[in-house]
């Protein structure tokens, strides 16, 4: 099989390398974060000057007739330079709901970037688990009425909309009952308390007090949007093990740099072999990654494959995290190294849409043929 990419592919992540070299440093990265954690600046950017926001749509919503892999290519340059802009949670999970919901205006704005969302869909008991919801949403007149919290809503201190999961119907553990909204951030009855996260980005714990939302707030149809949650859900992990390509390769390649500046006993550490042992390791882990990260892009919607991409991505990020911060010294998790921020940033990938145990167990129990 040819894996080679197309010219339109390879104009896309060679144009986004050559942005991110140019003007997303590591001096740029910390001023943004230390800042409000994004830069509408270089979301603007990414509309208007390279035109990546459209790269995963087809070309009759006004993008570049992309999918999946245009997603994964972009993923992966974006994980090299550790962007905290929301391209998952917006181009990824917004985009796909909007895609499979038919909302081609969201689509559209999506593109032009005027609009920017968060998913909610995690709470506190739910163990990383998309059915386990509390969060109700109940009839009120043409509206509903939204009560619960979602925990961990990356990006949702900036973002224009949230996509929030709620129970209008079954178990709290149910499939059946599942329904999706997509609401106004900051709107009557919607309470935020933001913070910092470990990585360097943003995210919220989100109260929903009584909060009314119109009837056109529903994306997709009453009870039935579990099946959908679901998928969006799998290709943003397999969009975020991209993500990890990216932040392997670099631990790799900077761990190396630094092993043939340091020198000890008159040599650099580069050439003590127990060291290149490590770093041996950290290359085979982000080449396995890469092919892995393809592998569950191309079977897209297999469930199996992505649990089990997302679960050997985990050990390896662990693995070469833990590898580079020791190779570094102490020096490693200072915030004037960029190391540092990859080991943070590899960390809470292998916990984000479920850590390693966790995807372990869905794929034992999707290979055995059970429900996941």
């Amino acid at each position: 099989m040819d894996f080679s990419y197309t010219e339109t592919q390879t104009m896309v992540r060679d144009t986004l390398a050559r942005f991110l070299a140019d003007r997303y440093d590591h001096e740029t990265r910390m001023k943004i974060s230390r800042g409000d954690g994004w830069s509408p600046d270089i979301w603007k950017a990414f509309a208007e000057e390279l035109g990546i926001l459209a790269a995963p749509f087809a070309e009759s919503l006004g993008g570049l007739g992309g999918g999946a892999v245009e997603n994964m290519i972009v993923m992966e340059e974006l994980g090299k330079a550790l962007v905290l802009e929301p391209y998952l949670s917006t181009v990824v999970i917004g985009g796909g709901f909007a895609r499979e919901t038919g909302r081609t205006d969201l689509v559209e704005s999506i593109i032009a970037g005027t609009l920017t969302t968060a998913f909610a869909w995690a709470e506190p008991k739910g163990r990383f688990d998309p059915a386990n919801i509390a969060t109700s949403a109940k009839r009120s007149g043409s509206g509903w009425t939204l009560s619960g919290h979602k925990a961990v809503v990356r990006d949702a201190p900036f973002a224009s909309h949230l996509i929030v999961t709620a129970r209008t119907g079954g178990g709290q553990r149910e499939q059946a009952g599942v329904s999706l909204f997509l609401i106004e951030n900051g709107a009557k009855g919607v309470v935020r308390r933001d913070y910092p996260t470990a990585d360097g980005g943003r995210a919220s714990e989100v109260y929903f007090e009584n909060a009314e939302v119109p009837g056109e707030a529903l994306l997709g149809e009453t009870d039935g949007a579990f099946p959908l949650v679901s998928r969006i859900i799998d290709e943003a992990t397999t969009a975020l093990c991209a993500e990890a390509v990216g932040v392997l390769h670099e631990l790799h390649r900077q761990t190396q740099d630094y092993a043939q500046q340091r020198k000890q006993f008159g040599q650099p550490i580069s050439k003590f072999q127990v060291l290149q042992h490590r770093m041996v390791d950290m290359f085979m882990e982000a080449e396995q990654a890469a092919s892995m990260a393809l592998m569950a892009t191309l079977k897209l919607p297999d469930p199996a494959a992505v649990s089990m991409a997302k679960a050997k991505i985990g050990k390896g990020l662990t693995l070469s995290g833990q590898e580079a911060i020791q190779i570094h010294g102490g020096m490693g998790m200072t915030d004037e190294l960029a190391i540092g921020h990859y080991f943070k940033r590899a960390t809470m990938i292998e916990s984000q849409f479920g850590n390693t145990d966790w995807h372990l167990q869905r794929y034992e129990a999707l290979a055995f043929g059970e429900a996941a």
